[in-house]
């Protein structure tokens, strides 16, 4: 039977072993393990270790593959190990993963010592020195524990431990540093933004840190936290983890919009988690034990809700359901097949625990992705949005109030810069309308507003002030310039040849021009373009008038212009 049980042993330790070199491979990496056999026998009040180690050599213990995952009872167990020859005669290390929450304790030989925990990450580890015989078998005590999650041993030789450390170690702090990092800065810009979806995505990231630092150990021992505080907090971070990404997927999945009869259920879902962590922390023992019963099972019931809520929303047009599908379906499925083995399922597959780390931290990635995807599409919507609130629907220039801010604002940045403001009606534009109909006065509107971007410079700031009226400031000119660009606009809008009432009259326009004064506003200076302009109209239209109190101080300065009106 013994024989028969070490070769059952050895074949599933071979089938094991191939099993986790594929995932140490695609990480440049192979653990050498040594071969044990194994066996356990339910933990009795009675029992010391010299009573288990009769019983073990009674036959009494029942025996099992060490490096599949096993669930122990969880009243306790006493375990037996015996490494298989060939035996390595160095330093060696015993390993339990994951580590568990309880009191476990390895004895010597004649089961009167302890050989206490050595310092390890992600695992609980205890370390054989050279001078204990490799033959000898190694007597563990599990007190009662949370036996929800099944464990396995290895054991290494000191020299390949430490490398494989080493690689958990890496592989953990880059995974919870980068979940950490996500969710800081997805903090930062919830501040900033004052975006309920960034806190909802920060509180589910935290707690899945938080939850898989407990279940590794990476937390919990160089904390130095006692058992009780893991195996409370666990469960406590595992609900609102899935809380937080319940309300996440309701906002950034638009499920209101896209997939409205799973909205409430998700909400319902998200109270139900929030519900089972505060049972947790009640203090009532029935009430936490109906809690840990209902964790799981609700856990992947919310999961699959959200996967299917994402799918719906995605398919009915929801773009970011996409980057919530992209890192929202491995982690579930890694997250239920390692639920599964809590049942029993896929013993082999120890690296689960890993994986769903890795998955966890590939999710936040994914998941930030998204936001700063939605955050470049939030602004493209504004900027459309001041687009439309700037700029006139017909002409495409600046309306009026936009105008009047910008024009305010290089007002402000260049005082002292010369500047000049045109002040230009089309004439004759409501015989126009009331003969060729709104129609042709809008595609004039269109032509006028087309021909004056294209002849004042990209710099100067025009835009549609009302009606038939346009204005421009034209920065860093003097008045002579100021008036032989206004003097090219008016032949720029007779040469458009735009009729007017179909007996040979066509569009023209009348400018005025002011130039500004170091008292000047906008307002101000407007005022006096428009009054130019209708001076303009008075003189016949079809010209440019430069206002007269300009005129006036150039005068009393006793510095002229030879020119103060331009007709076409």
């Amino acid at each position: 039977m013994d024989q028969q049980a070490l070769a059952t042993t050895r074949r599933h330790h071979g089938w094991r072993y191939a099993a986790a070199c594929l995932p140490a491979l695609l990480c440049g990496q192979v653990q050498a393990e040594l071969a044990m056999r194994a066996a356990w026998l339910p933990l009795r009040s009675a029992d010391t270790p010299s009573i288990a180690m009769a019983a073990y050599r009674h036959g009494d213990f029942q025996r099992f593959d060490p490096t599949q995952l096993i669930r122990l009872p969880a009243e306790g167990s006493w375990l037996v190990l015996t490494a298989e020859p060939p035996w390595v005669g160095s330093e060696r290390q015993l390993s339990i993963y994951p580590p568990t929450a309880g009191d476990v304790r390895l004895y010597d030989a004649d089961g009167a010592g302890r050989i206490p925990p050595s310092d390890s990450h992600g695992r609980l580890s205890f370390r054989l020195d050279a001078d204990v015989p490799a033959s000898q078998p190694m007597l563990l005590r599990f007190a009662p524990f949370d036996a929800s999650i099944p464990v396995s041993f290895t054991l290494q030789d000191r020299d390949e431990y430490e490398r494989d450390d080493a690689h958990r170690l890496a592989l953990a702090s880059a995974c919870l540093a980068t979940m950490l990092a996500m969710a800081l800065m997805a903090a930062y810009f919830a501040l900033v933004l004052s975006d309920r979806t960034l806190i909802w995505y920060v509180g589910h990231v935290i707690c899945a840190a938080l939850f898989h630092g407990i279940r590794t150990g990476y937390v919990v021992e160089p904390l130095g936290w006692p058992p009780q505080i893991a195996t409370l907090l666990g469960p406590i971070a595992s609900a609102l983890s899935m809380m937080f990404a319940a309300l996440f997927a309701t906002r950034f999945c638009q499920l209101k919009r896209y997939a409205t009869w799973l909205h409430p259920v998700v909400l319902a879902l998200a109270v139900g988690m929030g519900s089972i962590a505060a049972l947790l922390v009640s203090h009532l023992p029935l009430l936490e034990d109906a809690a840990h019963t209902l964790l799981e099972p609700l856990r992947l019931l919310c999961a699959a809700f959200l996967l299917l809520a994402s799918v719906i929303a995605w398919l009915r047009g929801a773009r970011h359901a996409w980057f919530f599908l992209l890192g929202w379906t491995p982690w579930l499925v890694i997250t239920a097949l390692r639920s599964s083995q809590a049942g029993g399922a896929l013993p082999h597959a120890v690296w689960l625990g890993d994986a769903s780390l890795a998955a966890s931290a590939f999710q936040a990635l994914a998941l930030s992705l998204g936001l700063a995807d939605r955050a470049l599409h939030a602004r493209r919507d504004r900027e459309v949005v001041q687009e439309l609130a700037d700029y006139d629907a017909l002409t495409k220039i600046l309306n009026r109030r936009a105008w009047t801010e910008r024009a305010q604002a290089q007002f402000v940045t260049g005082p002292c810069q010369p500047l000049a403001l045109l002040f230009m009606d089309l004439d004759n534009f409501k015989t126009l309308n009331d003969r060729l109909g709104h129609a042709a006065g809008d595609r004039a509107l269109m032509s006028v507003a087309s021909a004056l971007r294209q002849e004042l410079r990209p710099g100067d700031l025009l835009g549609r002030y009302g009606g038939e009226e346009f204005v421009a400031v034209l920065r860093c000119i003097d008045q002579n310039h100021a008036l032989q660009v206004a003097t090219r606009l008016c032949r720029r809008v007779n040469r458009l040849e735009i009729p007017v009432d179909g007996k040979g009259l066509t569009l023209s326009i009348s400018i005025g021009v002011a130039i500004r004064m170091p008292e000047d506003t906008v307002a101000s200076l407007a005022e006096r373009a428009d009054q130019a302009m209708y001076a303009a109209k008075l003189n016949g239209r079809n010209r440019v008038q430069l206002e007269e109190r300009f005129n006036r101080e150039v005068e009393r300065r006793g510095n002229a212009p030879e020119v103060h009106r331009h007709r076409e």
